[in-house]
């Protein structure tokens, strides 16, 4: 998680991407709720790789997950995910798995409980896999090499950035060994070499495909999974009804805590708790915790937390990369 999130600027100038709202919950919140699936959940331990503003998702941790086993390494130099994980190495011990906090799967872990392989990378499916990584499986079934960006799309099982190691302690001898070689990509360790060095040293990986693969590292995408979430669990429409004065159209997820009056809500819109709302129309779109908005009609936006919108004619203060369209 120790990425800036450039591309969701400025949300992202003062809190984490990891932390954004999406259905009613953290990005976090999201990947975290994955592992409930684990074969044992409840002892679980937590390696969380940060940077800038790392300190607020420790805060979040240690908020909403306090008996989790919790580190926190940070990573100042951008030198990419092996880098990464090769900084917690004195963490890592035994099973673990390596996820990419800004993607979202659906996916049963209960296997683990008696997988026997020694390596798992999820997957999916997709028609061109020509801007992606993939899994290039070999004649028996098993990967046999990792590709960044294939030329073809003859290998369509694009990884999803989730990745199980039987062994953590060999991962890490194999990103000392990418090191060693100076195997870089764009001045970068990329965990996909690390891998291939365990793969040309015997590693038996397999696959496990999903069907479901949501991205949250851009405002397009952010809202895509926004959508997706309401539609399939997350919606509160039927609680968020019993407001008066407030039109909901499904799907919706509107906190307890938000004020809303003489508005509509809806579809696939989420409010942040504390949120306030007045004489507005709001559609496909994000409204962070204590966010404010009077007089407006808002389609296909993002709003941070405390951020204030008024259709009223006065002053604007804007941020470096806000955009303001009225």
């Amino acid at each position: 998680m120790a990425g800036l999130g450039t591309r969701l600027r400025p949300l992202t100038w003062s809190v984490p991407k990891q932390l954004l709202n999406v259905a009613g919950k953290s990005v976090l919140d999201h990947v975290l709720n994955t592992f409930c699936t684990l074969p044992d959940p409840q002892n679980i331990e937590l390696i969380n790789i940060v940077g800038y503003l790392g300190g607020q998702i420790e805060a979040h941790i240690k908020e909403h997950y306090p008996q989790i086993i919790s580190h926190y390494i940070v990573q100042d130099d951008p030198l990419g995910q092996s880098h990464a994980i090769y900084l917690a190495r004195q963490y890592i011990k035994g099973p673990m798995l390596v996820v990419f906090a800004d993607t979202l799967i659906e996916t049963d872990l209960s296997f683990l409980a008696n997988n026997s392989v020694e390596a798992v990378a999820w997957v999916k499916p997709v028609p061109d896999p020509r801007r992606f990584g993939v899994a290039e499986l070999g004649d028996n079934g098993y990967v046999r090499r990792l590709v960044e960006k294939p030329d073809n799309i003859e290998n369509n099982l694009a990884l999803v950035g989730f990745y199980y190691f039987r062994n953590g302690e060999a991962l890490v001898s194999a990103i000392e060994e990418q090191m060693s070689r100076d195997v870089m990509t764009k001045g970068e360790y990329f965990l996909a070499d690390a891998i291939n060095i365990m793969l040309e040293n015997g590693l038996c990986m397999n696959t496990n495909a999903v069907d479901v693969w949501l991205d949250t590292g851009t405002p397009e995408a952010l809202l895509e999974t926004n959508c997706y979430l309401l539609d399939h669990g997350m919606d509160n429409s039927s609680e968020a009804r019993q407001r008066k004065g407030v039109v909901v159209i499904p799907p919706v997820f509107i906190h307890p805590t938000a004020e809303v009056y003489n508005s509509v809500i809806g579809p696939f819109t989420s409010l942040g708790a504390s949120c306030k709302v007045n004489s507005s129309i709001i559609r496909n779109t994000i409204l962070g915790d204590a966010a404010e908005v009077s007089d407006v009609i808002l389609e296909g936006s993002l709003v941070g937390r405390r951020a204030f919108i008024s259709r009223r004619a006065g002053k604007i203060n804007a941020g470096d990369h806000t955009m303001v369209v009225l």
